[in-house]
Order: C-alpha cells, then structure tokens, then sequence
C-alpha cells in the first residue's frame, strides 16, 4: 500500500515535470515567435529609414532646384520689371499723342428748330417755263445773232428755271443736216449755255409749227433717224443743262400725232435712236403713257427700276392735252386695261393711276389747256398730284391760270388764303421742306450721329442726282469738313403728290477725330450734282454758301478726357494713363 503511494506520487511528479517542460517550450517558442517579430520590424524600420533617406536626398535636391530657380525667377522678374516700366511709359505716351491727336475733349450738339415757308422757290428741273422757237437752216446763223436774241428773249423771261427750246429742222426734210445747219445749231448751244444763267433745257426737235406735219416731216423714217444721229454729240456736250427732250421729232408741232411714223414699231425704232443719242442723265419723253408701254413693252410701272440704265429709267412723258377735257385731248381713252390690254389706251382713272407708280420715276410735264371742270382748282390739284407734274407751259392756257388766280386756297398749311396760280407755281415739281434735325455724340467713339427729317410737298420727286451734304464749319480757323449721304439713302424717294405726307430720316455717323476745341456750325446742303446748283428748301431760314445751318457743336479740352476714363478705368490702369510721360 505504501508501495503503491510511492509509485502514486512520483506519476504526480512526472507529470508535474512534463507540464513544466511544456509550459518551458511554450515560453521558449513565444520567446522565439517574438524575437523573430522584432526582428522582422527591425528589417522593415530599416527598409523605411532607407527610403526615407533617399526621398530627403530628393528633396535637397529639389529644394536645390527650386532655389535655383527661384535665382532664376528674381532675375527674370526684374527684367519684367524694367519693361513693365518702359511699357507703362510708352502706353502714357501713347496717351497723350492721342489726346493731341484727338484734339479736343467732350462734344455737345444743338439743333435748330426750323418753320416752312410759302416762299416761291427758284430750283432746277421744276416749275413753269416758256417756250422759244428756231429754225435751223442750210446757211450759217452766227453766235452774237443768238446772243442778241436769246437776251432780248431771257430778259422778259426772268421768273424761271425751265425754257423749253424747240428746233424745227423742216429745212432738212429729205436730206440730212448740212454743215453750215450743224453749225448754226452749234452757235445756238454755245449761245445757250452763255445766256441762259441758271435755266435747264426742256429740248424739242420738230418738223412742223402750223399743224401741217405731213407737209413738213421726212417722207423716210431713216432720214429722222439721221437726224437724230447728227445732233447727238450737242445733246451729249451739254448735258449738264438739258433736262429732258420731248417727242420723238415726228408728229404736228412735234406732239406724235398726225405722222407718217405712228406705231409700235416706229416709235421702239426712233426711241431708241435718241435714247443712244442722249446723255446717261438726259430724261426722254412720250406723248401719252399708252405710247410709253409700246415702246418700252412693260405694262406695270412697278417694274421701272431707277438708274438701271434702261430705256424705261429715263423715258418720261409729256402731256399737252393736260386736263383740257375728260380723256386730255385724246392721252386717254374709254375702256379698262382688262378690255383693252396693256399696250393701248386705258380710261382715265387707270391712266392716272398708272402715272402715280411711273411719274415716280420719270418726269411728267406739259401744258394744261381750255377751261373745263377737269382744270377747277380743286380737280387740276387732285390729278396733278396723281400725275406728279414737275413742270408746265406757263404761257397756255391763260384762261385756266386766270381761273385759277381768282381761287383762294383755304387748307391748314402756310399756303392758307394763298391765290391758286400762285399755289400751283409753288407745287410743281418738289418742293423739301425740313421737318427736325437730332444730334447725338459719342464721346467714346468720338463719333457725332445726325438725323435730318425731310418732307416733300411738291407734287414730284427730285429727278436727277443729288448729292446731300452734311458740313462742319470752324469760323475761327476757317476749316470745312464735309461729309456726303451714303448711296443707300436716297432724296428721290420723297414722290411727293400722293405721297406728300411722307417722311423721310437722313442719317449721318460723323468721325470727329482731329477737330480742334471750340465751336462749330453745322450746315446741311442738297445740290444738283451735274451742274453743283443749290436746292433750296421751303423753310423761312435762308441758306448761305455752305447751305442751311441747322446745328451747333462745341467741342470741349482734350484733359476733360481724363475725368470721363476715371469713372471707367480700373485705378491701376488710370494711374498708368495719367503718369506723366
């Protein structure tokens, strides 16, 4: 039994001894286990300390770089420096050779309120004319007998700006125009130009003065066309004073009636002889609008486009029937376009109708003649106006002219109470009248923006060319500067007639750029272009040579400049512009 205890305790022993030698390992192991851990963080602490290492290496070398750089960038800034201070002061130099170019500061534009005027008005192409006669012959008629005669005729003819000159070539029936007749009409011209002042030409070539055409006109269609030839380089050579011709030579007292050479075909033929015998400026014209459509073979007026070069841009009419009875003296007829056709006579209403769209393009003209209720006051002004007659004979018919002198205009106009010849006289043709004048200035752009609003209350348009002026005008320097409506806006526009209460706004953009401070007056001037005559404008202001003042501007100093840029510069910027150069 005690054996057995024996044998009992010592298993307890080994036992103990064997926990104890585990329990030894276990230590050891972890002790291991640990060792290694530390080991293995020691290995990757140094992996680290070496990277760390070569990323300081880097950035000393990049600090080394930067500083470099920075060596670099100290240098170059002071480069920058030096040409930011030489740009600054060339752009204030630049400154201040644009406000000596410039010349002046802030610009302030007034207008001038402007009243129409009754006022009777001598412009070219319009208004009454009178009418004088010459044959030319086969014998030389000298140019001091043209002069002495032309005087003696233009002295009592004093109150218009027409004259119509008919030339009768009778003496020329079947031949064609001899050199000493060649030369007779060549003193007539010169005679012309040198004693007719300021008077356009109405030019008519006939054959017959007693109403005997068939007697007198050329049995051969080529021999007028010869003659038309002949007289061609005169037509051409003074064209600045030839308005218009009329006729075609052919017809009793040259009106296209009573001919060998009626008819479509004749008239396309000698319309077009004269039509290259005249000058680009020089308008033609027709008896009657069913004459018009033949030759021209247009039917709608609406198709007549201006200074297209056509026939039809300068081929007008003449109306010697004018209100002398309900179809003028046989110009109209009694059946509509649509009975009818486009090439023959239409009534009268279409037919006036048909000259309001024409007669916008091309003049209408001719005398008004035998008392009727067609030429009342009333109706003659109804139907001129429709018509846009632009001049008429003011020596046929008297008694109409009586009639109408005897009548008192009542409308609410400053023609009220006026005499109605005198207001016939007035309207004829075109007659502008300046309705506002707006200035505005840019001082930015150193630009002045005008408008001048004109009316027309003539019965026409202005027909040839005009050049309209816009014109500055330093007094004290005595300096002009001109500035010319651009083709886009065209004066012509205003018809007038049926149209007269139209407006029409003419814009200028004026660069004012080199005017010197102070003031200056603005003027506004219309012209003939051909022959530089003034057109004057139914206001009671008078113009002068440069045309009507309508404005004033003053030009402020060129420093005020400084003040204005202030408001809109950047401070920087500014003290850039004001250092002193």
């Amino acid at each position: 039994m005690k054996e057995t205890k024996k044998q009992e305790h010592k298993k307890q022993e080994n036992k103990k001894h064997k926990l104890a030698s585990v329990a030894a390992g276990m230590v050891i192991f972890c002790l291991l286990l640990l060792l290694g851990w530390a080991g293995w963080m020691l290995y990757k602490r140094a992996e680290e300390a070496v990277s760390l290492s070569d990323r300081i290496q880097a950035l000393t070398g990049d600090l080394s770089s930067m500083s470099e750089e920075y060596s670099v960038l100290e240098e170059e800034q002071g480069v920058l420096s030096d040409k930011f201070s030489l740009i600054s002061g060339q752009f204030s130099g630049l400154w201040q050779r644009y406000l000596s170019a410039r010349g002046h500061g802030m610009g302030e534009a007034e207008g001038f309120e402007f009243t129409e005027s009754a006022r009777e008005l001598k412009n070219p192409n319009r208004g009454f004319y009178h009418m004088h006669g010459y044959f030319i012959k086969d014998e030389v008629r000298s140019l001091q007998s043209y002069q002495e005669d032309l005087g003696w005729r233009f002295a009592k003819d004093h109150d218009t700006s027409l004259t119509m000159i008919q030339i009768n070539l009778q003496y020329f029936k079947n031949r064609e125009i001899s050199a000493k007749g060649l030369e007779s009409l060549d003193n007539l011209f010169r005679a012309l130009e040198a004693n007719a002042g300021d008077k356009h030409l109405i030019l008519r070539f006939l054959y017959d003065w007693d109403g005997k055409n068939m007697q007198y006109e050329p049995d051969s269609l080529d021999t007028i066309l010869r003659h038309i030839e002949q007289v061609g380089p005169w037509l051409k050579e003074y064209q600045e004073q030839i308005f218009l011709t009329q006729g075609l030579f052919i017809g009793s007292w040259g009106e296209m009636h009573s001919s060998k050479f009626l008819g479509q075909e004749n008239y396309q033929l000698l319309a077009n002889a004269l039509y290259e015998a005249t000058a680009d400026s020089t308008y033609l014209s027709v008896r009657m609008p069913a004459q018009w459509r033949m030759i021209t073979g247009i039917g709608d007026p609406e198709q007549v486009v201006r200074g297209d070069g056509s026939l039809a841009s300068r081929l007008g009419l003449f109306n010697d029937g004018m209100l002398g009875s309900w179809s003028d003296y046989g110009t109209y007829g009694d059946q509509t376009r649509e009975e009818h056709g486009d090439f023959t006579f239409w009534n009268r209403q279409e037919e006036l109708a048909f000259q309001d769209i024409l007669c916008r393009t091309v003049p209408i003209g001719g005398e008004i003649m035998t008392p009727n209720k067609y030429n009342d006051f009333e109706n003659a002004l109804q139907d001129m106006k429709a018509m846009h007659v632009t001049y008429a004979n003011r020596d046929f018919d008297t008694k109409v002219f009586d009639k109408w002198a005897r009548t008192t205009v009542s409308e609410d106009s400053c023609f009220d109470g006026m005499d109605g010849l005198t207001y016939m006289e007035r309207h004829l043709g075109y007659r502008l009248v300046l309705r506002d004048t707006a200035f505005a200035y840019d001082w930015k752009e150193d630009l002045l923006t005008a408008k001048i609003t004109l009316q027309n209350v003539g019965f026409a348009p202005i027909y040839r060319e005009a050049l309209v002026e816009l014109i500055l005008y330093d007094a004290e320097n005595g300096r002009e500067y001109s500035y010319t409506l651009g083709p886009e806006q065209d004066i012509r526009d205003l018809a007038g007639g049926t149209v007269s209460d139209e407006l029409m706004s003419l814009n200028w953009e004026l660069p004012l750029g080199g005017m010197p401070q102070g003031e200056l007056e603005i003027y506004f001037r219309i012209s003939d272009e051909l022959s530089g005559e003034t057109i004057l404008l139914g206001n009671e202001q008078d113009p002068d040579r440069r045309g009507y003042r309508v404005g004033t501007l003053r030009l402020g100093e060129a420093e005020e400049l400084l003040e204005l840029w202030k408001q809109e510069l950047p401070d920087w910027l500014f003290g850039i512009l004001n250092k002193e150069g």
